[in-house]
């Protein structure tokens, strides 16, 4: 038996999950505890660890299976080959690395760095809320140099990781 990444619709994972698992499949969704800012208070709820992905086991990939996963409410796609649309599945190992961290409940955080000729958001530090252009990164000293137009000119700022996000 194989695992297979599946592509949900935006914020359905939860309802694909209980879809396929009512399907008698084997289905896991790697869940994560994050603080959620609200107004008034902060407190720590469950995500899904890939935003809009969860994993299903499948004996084998013939097209009735794949109907079945596919006619799944919410489910959009099962990742695979662009042209050939034949499903590659996830190895083993990495399953057994995710079940780990998620099992582990230590606390994982996710970043999404902007690349090189992005636009990002500077959201710490004297220049907070403006935005600007990634001219170069350092990820593994987590340094970003961005670009900000002032009045017709470029002023190039060096910043950490902490501080700039994808926009």
């Amino acid at each position: 038996m194989a695992w297979y990444a599946v592509h949900t619709r935006s914020r359905h994972e939860d309802r694909a999950f209980l879809g396929l698992a009512q399907k008698s499949l084997n289905v896991f969704l790697p869940k994560i505890e994050v603080w959620s800012q609200r107004k008034d208070r902060r407190k720590k709820i469950l995500v899904p660890m890939f935003s809009g992905y969860l994993f299903v086991e499948l004996m084998n990939i013939d097209n009735d299976t794949k109907l079945e996963v596919l006619k799944t409410f919410g489910v959009v796609r099962i990742l695979g080959k662009p042209y050939g649309h034949e499903p590659i599945p996830v190895p083993d190992y990495q399953i057994e690395v995710i079940q780990r961290i998620v099992h582990s409940k230590i606390e994982v955080q996710q970043f999404q760095y902007p690349k090189v000729g992005e636009r990002a958001k500077i959201v710490n530090g004297p220049f907070q809320g403006i935005e600007g252009l990634v001219v170069s990164t350092d990820l593994e000293r987590e340094l970003f140099v961005i670009t900000i137009e002032l009045l017709q000119r470029s002023v190039a700022i060096k910043l950490e990781g902490f501080q700039v996000a994808k926009v």
